[in-house]
Parts: structure tokens; C-alpha cells; sequence
């Protein structure tokens, strides 16, 4: 998205693995991938980060990479394996899925009480904005039969959610509803 390093990166993995696991995994199958401890003293995992290609100035650049599973309190859809695309040789989820989660995302960070993840969203809506633009480009529709796959509950959601967003940024209504949904 957009011309700006990423502060993190999610990435939906679609196996029934534990989360430590698949970092551990990671780690060991590339050198670029790295762990640290958790800042909260409590914490029994470690926190996945991944070091980038040097800045112009020689300086050093990671980002900090969830991993996230299908189910569990986030929501994240089951997503069919004829429904996973491939770009560059990678799976990829299907986009409209996809900006549905960040516009999920942007409304968790806006709500939540954190000042660091109140600050997210601004980002969220960059990234939401682009996405829509990509999605519409698409003729993607939510009522399509290649959707149909998508739980209720997510879809009734990200309804809400689509509410919400429309409010706070109006010029985007004839986007949401090309993809059929209400504003």
C-alpha cells in the first residue's frame, strides 16, 4: 500500500498451527526473520520481526510481523483453498476479504483505549481508501457467488463497520455501495 515503509505487517496463515511454531519456523527458514522477547515481563510468546533492506542513509529498517489465524477472537474468515490466489508465486486472500479485515482493524484501533493504536487508524484509512479503490476496480460484490463463502456474522460486521467509515469519510459511499454494500 501507498510509498511508506510498513510499521507491521499481518500475515493470515491458513493452517492449524500454533502461532510460536510458525515464528519459529520462519526464523529458521530465513535469516531475515528474527525474535525478541516480549516488552510485558508476563508474556509467554516472542514477538516475529523482520529486517529490511537498508535505508538510503545506511540505516537500519524492520518491521514487527503478527500472524494471524483463521477463527479465534480477530474474526479472520476460513478462506477456502479455491479462493486463494497466487501472486508471485505467494497466496494471496481474496482482496475484498481482505479490505473488510482492515476496515476491521481500523475500527478496533480507533475504538481501543491505547494512544499507540489510536494512532493506527490514520493509516487504516490510507490503506482502506487504497484498497477500496483496487476492490471496485475489480467489479468485485459482495453478494457475488464467488463471496458467498463469507461467514454471516463477518459480513453483517463489516456492515456496521461500513457505516461507521462512510460517516467519518463520505466521499467514499459510491465505492462501498458499488460493492454492494448499504450507506
Amino acid at each position: 500500500m501507498a510509498n511508506r515503509d510498513s510499521q507491521d505487517i499481518d500475515l493470515v496463515v491458513l493452517a492449524d498451527k500454533d502461532t510460536e511454531y510458525l515464528k519459529h519456523l520462519l526464523t529458521e527458514g530465513n535469516e531475515n526473520f528474527f525474535l525478541v522477547p516480549s516488552r510485558n515481563p508476563t508474556a509467554n510468546y516472542e514477538v516475529l520481526w523482520y529486517k529490511l533492506p537498508r535505508s538510503r542513509r545506511g540505516g537500519v529498517r524492520k518491521c514487527k510481523v503478527d500472524i494471524l489465524i483463521p477463527g479465534g477472537d480477530l474474526g479472520i474468515p476460513y478462506v477456502p483453498s479455491q479462493h486463494v490466489k497466487s501472486k508471485d508465486g505467494l497466496p494471496v486472500m481474496p482482496s475484498l476479504p481482505l479490505l473488510l479485515m482492515k476496515l476491521q482493524g481500523w475500527t478496533d484501533h480507533r475504538d481501543s483505549n491505547r494512544p499507540d493504536f489510536q494512532e493506527k487508524q490514520h493509516v487504516d484509512v490510507e490503506d482502506i481508501e487504497e484498497l477500496l479503490t483496487i476492490v471496485c476496480s475489480l467489479g468485485t460484490h459482495i453478494e457475488s457467488r464467488s463471496m458467498m463463502w463469507l461467514p454471516d456474522k463477518f459480513v453483517s460486521d463489516a456492515q456496521d463497520r461500513v457505516y461507521d467509515f462512510v460517516e467519518e469519510f463520505p466521499i467514499t459511499v459510491l465505492e462501498w455501495e458499488a460493492l454492494g454494500f448499504q450507506t
